[in-house]
């Protein structure tokens, strides 16, 4: 099982080829347009299923489906918390419980972007189990960052993740530690010596177990779609 996350920088009608090429059996997409917006060009394998959600038809946060995978938003999904989406995939090779991500809220004066996250995982803790569960897609944070008297930093989220045994790939794969990363996924203004990593994929520990390999875009192949680079992680199942 192949995942991709990818935060677009819009249009990706124009843009999905690319992430085809690579073959995924799903893709999350963040800064996506609607369904009733995405013509894709002809000769391109068509999604088989698709979740959008979204208040700007321009952009929003995109879920696709390559093979069997079938996608269905629970009913408990707080609106509250926008672009975070739990999401019940099933009539593949597994059902599991995937929380699509684009963390990017203005309206919360609390905190934009990692508070959303730290409150989602909050509210749905019952829902985050130490099994069958991922958490992939932009989150538009990272360590260096973290506010110590902030509640709900980058760091508080890894670390509440790992209390269920649910870890960012990336980082195990590589052996990294959080805010070292040395593979970036945003180049900010696409300036490439501006790097920073703020795309992940956290999961539990029985997809860890079978974990096959992680791979990060590079700045030369993707930086003419998108400040983001794709975030590949595959599966041995």
């Amino acid at each position: 099982m192949k995942l991709i996350a990818w935060n677009c920088n819009m249009a990706f009608r124009k843009k999905a080829q690319y992430i085809q090429a690579l073959n995924p059996d799903i893709a999350v997409i963040s800064e996506c347009e609607s369904p009733e917006k995405l013509k894709f060009p002809d000769g391109i394998k068509l999604p088989s299923d698709i979740l959008w959600y979204g208040a700007n038809p321009n952009k929003g946060i995109g879920v696709f489906s390559f093979g069997d995978y079938k996608f269905e938003l629970l009913g408990c999904h707080n609106p509250t918390f926008k672009n975070i989406l739990p999401i019940a995939v099933t009539d593949g090779k597994i059902d599991f419980t995937l929380f699509a991500i684009w963390a990017n809220n203005p309206a919360d004066k609390e905190g934009a972007y990692v508070t959303q996250i730290w409150k989602a995982i909050n509210y749905y803790e019952d829902l985050i189990k130490e099994t069958k569960t991922i958490l992939i897609g932009d989150f538009n944070s990272n360590s260096i960052w973290d506010k110590p008297r902030r509640e709900g930093n980058h760091t508080a989220v890894v670390n509440k993740l790992a209390e269920k045994n649910i870890f960012s790939t990336y980082h195990k794969y590589f052996n990294q530690i959080q805010g070292k990363e040395e593979h970036p996924t945003w180049y900010l203004y696409r300036h490439e010596n501006k790097p920073y990593h703020l795309d992940y994929c956290f999961v539990s520990n029985d997809f860890m177990e079978v974990l096959e390999s992680v791979e990060v875009g590079t700045y030369k192949d993707w930086t003419l779609y998108s400040d983001h680079k794709p975030l590949i992680i595959k599966f041995n199942i």
